[in-house]
């Protein structure tokens, strides 16, 4: 599985507008027979920053992606709406998906 964590930071005149603005490109990844994950979170210490969780089953999954149209059509809006260049972990890991933690469960109490 190939896990990617991408690190945005957003101007901040356009951080509320974010997440809708990256609606369309959200749903069509999801919807690509690769996708494991394709998760949006905002970081509690900066409200301008946001950081993306996502996994491809193979790296051809991954490279069918970066060539679709969404992709594309993301990366040439996203420059106006960024305040700096994203940072980014690209790795490939064993598995297909989330595992559950050993260490942490809910009480029976």
């Amino acid at each position: 599985m190939i896990f990617i964590v991408v690190k945005f930071t957003v101007r901040p005149e356009r951080s509320e507008d974010w997440l809708s603005l990256v609606e369309d490109f959200t749903k069509a990844t999801r919807q690509e027979p690769g996708n494991v994950f394709f998760e949006w979170s905002r970081s509690v210490d900066n409200p301008h920053q946001f950081v993306l969780l996502e996994a491809f089953a193979s790296p051809e999954a991954g490279r069918e992606h970066v060539n679709s149209d969404h992709f594309k059509e993301a990366m040439a809006w996203m420059p106006r709406v960024i305040a700096g260049k994203p940072d980014i972990i690209n790795v490939e890991v064993p598995g297909d998906g989330w595992s559950e933690m050993a260490e942490l469960a809910p009480s029976q109490d």
